[in-house]
């Protein structure tokens, strides 16, 4: 997470600024950097650390606390925003693509959302548009399906109509690979997508294809 959206800087950005290739920086200093400056996703690709953070170090400077607490404007990464959402990380890069989240900023080569958008497509019934509906647990009408509102339903539909001949179950397979989620899941979701709109995939109309 990027506290508050803060400036950040990536190594080869250091190593830069202080005048040596990367390499060498990534040798001789990265060691002693690193135990006093925490990388702010410390298991992406990418190591990118708080600006003013790398910037005391650098200069010998006390290295100055990060604001504690959540904020709206705090930066998560797939994975952050999945525990948010209860999904996993594919599955929030497919709801960017879809526009089921907005497209997020790109900070060094890492996708990103804001706090604020993530808990507000949580508080977002599925069935509503981004800042609409209903809050969760208020009295209202029942969705129509369960999967009523959901974009992979879109993302079923489009597989339906261009892999007719595709085993059922082996496209599902497919899908949860592209995009996360179960087997099972995606098969439900190809079973709505196929199915009159009103229809519960909880209650199929008989085996699935093969």
């Amino acid at each position: 997470m990027i506290p508050r959206g803060r400036p950040v800087i990536n190594e080869s950005d250091i190593a830069r600024q202080v005048g040596v290739p990367t390499a060498t920086w990534r040798r001789r200093d990265a060691p002693a950097f690193r135990q006093r400056v925490p990388a702010l996703f410390p298991n992406s690709r990418v190591l990118i650390y708080d600006q003013a953070q790398a910037q005391a170090h650098i200069e010998g400077r006390p290295v100055p606390a990060l604001p504690t607490g959540e904020h709206p404007d705090d930066l998560l990464n797939d994975e952050e925003a999945a525990a948010l959402l209860g999904v996993t990380a594919s599955t929030v890069r497919a709801y960017a693509t879809q526009g089921y989240l907005p497209a997020g900023t790109t900070v060094y080569s890492l996708r990103l959302w804001t706090r604020r958008d993530i808990e507000e497509r949580r508080n977002t019934p599925p069935r509503q548009g981004k800042g609409g509906g209903r809050p969760s647990g208020s009295n209202g009408p029942r969705k129509a399906h369960a999967y009523e509102g959901d974009p992979r339903l879109h993302t079923a539909a489009a597989a339906l109509s261009t892999t007719e001949d595709t085993p059922r179950t082996r496209l599902a397979a497919s899908l949860a690979t592209q995009h996360g989620g179960s087997t099972r899941t995606w098969e439900r979701l190809l079973a709505q997508a196929d199915q009159p709109t009103g229809t519960d995939p909880d209650v199929l109309p008989g085996p699935l294809s093969h």
